[in-house]
C-alpha cells in the first residue's frame, strides 16, 4: 500500500510538472510580477480597493475574470499580484474563484459536453457565489484591510502607461493561447504555442525596456515563484497519494443520485483533488453516466476547477492561514448549497 501511495504521488508530480509549469505556471509568475512592476498601485487601489463600492469592484472583478482561462493554482500568482498592488481582499478573492470556476474557456467546453443547461447552471453559480465570497471575505478582514489602505497612497491618477500595457496583454495572451488554441490537441503543440509567444514577448521586453526595470520585474516574480510553487509541489503530491487510495466504485457509490450529503461529497472530491481547467467536464460526464446527480455535478464542476489542495497550501501561504480558513469553508458551504438546490432545479 505504502509503495502504490508513493507512486501515485510521485506520478501525480510528474504530469503537473510535465504538463503545467511551462505552459501555465511560468507565464502567471510572470504576469503576477508584471502587475505588480508596472500597474499603478493609485489606480489599482482607485479600481479595485477596499474603500471603491462594491458594486464595482466586484463587478470589475468578476468581469474580468470570465476571460482568464486559469486552474486552482494558476490564478493565485494572478490574484494575488493584483491583490499586493493594492486591490481589496474582496476583489481579490472573486478573481481567485470566478477565473478557474468560470471562465469563458472552461464554459465553452462544458457546453459541448454537457449541455447548455448546465452551462447556464455553472455561470451564475459561479457568479452569485463570488458575490458572497467577496462580501464575506470583505467583511471578514474589515479592520485589516483599513489598515492596510492607510499604509497605501490614496487611489487615482492613470493605470498603466502604454508600453507596460502591450507588455501586460502580451502576457495574458502567452498565458491563455496554449488552451485557447489547442484544446484537444497533444501537449508538444501547446509548447509550440507557447515558445512561439515566449519569443515575441522575450522581443518585446528586450526592445522596450532597460536592463534594470527587467530587473525589478523579475525581482517581483521570483517572490510569488519562491512563496507559492514549492507549496504547489507538495500539494500535488499530497493529491496524488490520496487518489491512489481512494477506487471509483466507491465514489460513484457515494455520489449517486440527489440529496445535500451527495452535494457535500462532491464538494468535498472537487475541494482536495486538482483539476486543470477543462478537465473537469469529462470527468463529470463519465460520473453522471455512472449514475452521479445534476446537483452534485455542479457542485463538483464549481469547486474542481476552483479549489484544490495545493490552492490551500499556496493561499495560506501567500494571503496568510486565517483567509484561507475564512475563504476555503466558505466556499465548501457554498458548494455544497448550491448543488443541493441545483437537484431540485435542473
Amino acid at each position: 500500500m505504502f509503495i502504490e501511495m508513493l507512486r501515485g504521488g510521485l506520478y501525480a508530480l510528474q504530469d503537473y510538472v510535465a504538463l503545467h509549469v511551462l505552459t501555465c505556471l511560468i507565464p502567471a509568475f510572470l504576469l503576477a510580477g508584471g502587475i505588480v512592476t508596472f500597474v499603478s498601485r493609485e489606480a489599482i487601489i482607485g479600481y479595485l480597493g477596499a474603500a471603491v463600492r462594491k458594486l464595482q469592484s466586484f463587478g470589475i472583478a468578476a468581469g474580468g475574470s470570465f476571460f482568464v482561462a486559469a486552474c486552482s493554482c494558476t490564478v493565485i500568482p494572478v490574484s494575488s499580484g493584483i491583490y499586493y498592488g493594492g486591490a481589496g481582499i474582496g476583489a481579490a478573492f472573486i478573481i481567485l474563484w470566478v477565473a478557474p470556476a468560470a471562465n469563458i474557456l472552461a464554459l465553452t467546453y462544458t457546453g459541448s459536453i454537457l449541455g447548455g443547461t448546465m452551462v447556464a447552471a455553472r455561470l451564475i453559480s459561479a457568479l452569485l457565489m463570488s458575490v458572497v465570497v467577496g462580501t464575506v471575505m470583505a467583511y471578514a478582514f474589515r479592520k485589516e484591510e483599513v489598515q492596510r489602505m492607510s499604509m497605501l497612497d490614496q487611489g487615482g491618477g492613470k493605470l498603466i502607461d502604454r508600453k507596460s500595457l502591450i507588455l501586460l496583454v502580451l502576457l495574458v495572451v502567452w498565458l491563455l493561447s496554449p488552451n485557447y488554441l489547442i484544446i484537444e490537441g497533444p501537449y508538444w503543440q501547446k509548447v509550440v504555442v507557447w515558445a512561439i509567444g515566449l519569443a515575441i514577448v522575450a522581443t518585446y521586453v528586450w526592445k522596450s525596456y532597460t536592463r534594470e526595470r527587467i530587473n525589478d520585474w523579475m525581482r517581483e516574480t521570483w517572490w510569488f515563484v519562491r512563496q507559492i510553487f514549492p507549496l504547489l509541489l507538495i500539494g500535488v503530491f499530497i493529491v496524488g497519494v490520496v487518489g491512489a487510495i481512494l477506487r471509483p466504485e466507491w465514489i460513484e457509490a457515494a455520489l449517486g443520485g440527489e440529496g445535500i450529503r451527495q452535494s457535500f461529497l462532491a464538494t468535498l472530491i472537487g475541494a482536495i483533488s486538482y483539476f486543470a481547467t477543462m478537465t473537469e467536464a469529462p470527468f463529470v460526464d463519465t460520473l453522471m453516466n455512472l449514475g452521479m446527480g445534476k446537483g452534485p455535478a455542479l457542485a463538483l464542476l464549481l469547486t474542481g476547477p476552483g479549489l484544490s489542495l495545493p490552492n490551500w497550501l499556496a493561499i495560506a501561504r501567500v494571503f496568510g492561514r486565517k483567509k484561507a480558513l475564512v475563504y476555503v469553508p466558505t466556499i465548501m458551504v457554498l458548494g455544497t448549497l448550491v448543488g443541493w438546490i441545483a437537484g431540485f432545479i435542473l
